[in-house]
């Protein structure tokens, strides 16, 4: 026996497809950065890693495209998480990804991927989002975070390897990107409206609350941005 979708069913399912969009843009840096701060890693994290690493306070690509940038709508109607988060690393005694996202309530997981001792010590700034200092001492070992408030960025630190840090951003609904090495990010499954765009980069925009502009979606959107070196 087949089974028919009434019509009002299908169309509202393609109402529903047709209604899911996306913003692209590139964020450009504007100005000549600093030279980043060499990191030495020591005796005990210099084996871990065999690659030379440093600050990442400004990470570009040949044409100026900005890494790092935490791009997310400011407007948006708040949506549950679905799924579990990406996965934060310690990897090399560095934190991988530098930035990322999750949604207010959802879960992640925090790993220990080296064979020496770290701790994960979130700090954050908004109230009601909970302080933890969790020592991982095993390779492998995992620890699961959430956070119901939003914030843009909190701080996680390795209070035993003062130069790693990473940033997160907890975020009402799903639609947030961070800017790849060339500075490109894409927001899928936006619905069609009128939305501020918000491009946050931690070094230049500290305590302000980034750049905006208004975008209209109705199925894709570009928008880029210029970040200007204070």
């Amino acid at each position: 026996m087949k089974y028919y979708l009434p019509t009002v069913a299908l169309f509202a399912a393609a109402f529903q497809i047709g209604n899911a969009g996306e913003i692209t843009g590139k964020v450009s840096l504007k100005g000549t950065p600093k030279a980043e701060i060499p990191i030495d890693l020591g005796p005990t994290c210099g084996p871990l890693n065999p690659n030379k690493v440093s600050t990442r306070h400004y990470v570009t690509s040949k044409d100026g495209g900005l890494a790092n940038v935490f791009v997310y709508l400011k407007d948006a109607k708040a949506a549950p998480a679905t799924g579990e988060g990406p996965l934060l690393d310690q990897v090399g005694c560095m934190y991988e990804p530098y930035v990322m996202g999750v949604t207010t309530g959802q879960k992640f997981k925090v790993k220990n991927s080296d064979a020496t001792l770290h701790n994960v010590h979130n700090t954050p700034k908004v109230a009601g989002n909970p302080e933890k200092n969790i020592g991982q001492a095993l390779k492998g070992q995992v620890n699961e975070f959430s956070f119901p408030n939003q914030e843009i960025l909190m701080r996680f630190k390795c209070d035993v390897h003062p130069w790693m840090f990473a940033y997160v951003g907890v975020v009402e609904h799903p639609y947030f990107a961070v800017t790849d090495k060339d500075g490109n990010f894409k927001i899928t499954g936006v619905p069609d409206g009128k939305y501020t765009v918000v491009a946050y980069h931690l070094k230049t925009h500290g305590a302000n609350p980034g750049l905006t502009q208004s975008v209209e979606v109705k199925g894709a959107a570009k928008q880029d941005f210029t970040v200007e070196i204070p």
